[in-house]
């Protein structure tokens, strides 16, 4: 039996975990995957073939590995390793794919919210489609308390990458000028529970095209079985 996890601490509810089981047992294969809520890696579990790697450990994992694939290496995260402990990040994966199924050849300016890690692999990919971008946050140059109309309605993609709206605090959205959003606005909320969110919610009833992170969710899972597959 092939043996695949998740680390990270708290844990909690786990998509991973109930996607794997459920496509182990579609495809019919020995495979076994489990969460390891481990505060610290002295616990790291020993024997796995690939696992997925979440907060708290991202950064921390790094220094146990032998290799990094480039894009782990540039954005300084990592939330896949094979067995061969070589770190990837399919973050930048799953989110290329799902936004180039929301916005197709388009280009647009963007504003990209927030400036945790999640950010980091997104501003990863905006870079490589050669999109520009501006990052609000509560600190930086750009603010949500100074982040003007005219700039909302210039950047027609904005990408939410912070946990506002995500369950239980469905009633939070990220404080932005929503009326100056219209219907050639593209939305990605990076959060994909709810599918919903505020945020979102705000777009679609003016007329933007929207859309959850529950598929990049799915596509970095798949990114992640096609490395354990390959090593």
């Amino acid at each position: 039996m092939k043996k695949y996890g998740l680390i990270g601490y708290p844990l909690g509810h786990s998509f991973s975990k109930a996607y794997f089981d459920k496509k182990f047992s579609t495809l019919g294969v020995d495979c076994q995957y489990n969460n390891y809520a481990i505060e610290t890696l002295d616990t790291l579990p020993r024997g796995l073939d690939g696992f997925s790697v979440t907060l708290p450990h991202k950064q921390n994992v790094m220094p146990l590995l032998d290799s990094l694939d480039q894009a782990a290496a540039q954005i300084g995260a990592v939330n896949c390793v094979d067995k061969n402990l070589r770190g990837y990040n399919t973050d930048v994966i799953g989110f290329a794919k799902s936004l180039l199924g929301l916005i197709g050849e388009a280009r647009p300016d963007a504003l990209v919210l927030g400036t945790g890690g999640a950010s980091l692999a997104v501003k990863y990919v905006l870079d490589n489609l050669n999109i520009d971008y501006y990052t609000v946050s509560r600190g930086g140059d750009l603010r949500y308390d100074n982040l003007t109309k005219e700039m909302v309605s210039e950047c027609k993609l904005i990408i939410n990458t912070t946990p506002l709206g995500m369950f239980p605090d469905v009633d939070n959205a990220p404080a932005i000028p929503y009326e100056a959003i219209g219907a050639e606005h593209y939305m990605f909320d990076l959060v994909y529970n709810p599918a919903k969110t505020l945020f979102l919610s705000e777009g679609l009833r003016r007329g933007a095209f929207c859309k959850s992170g529950i598929e990049m969710l799915v596509e970095q899972a798949e990114a992640a079985w096609e490395i354990w597959n390959r090593s």
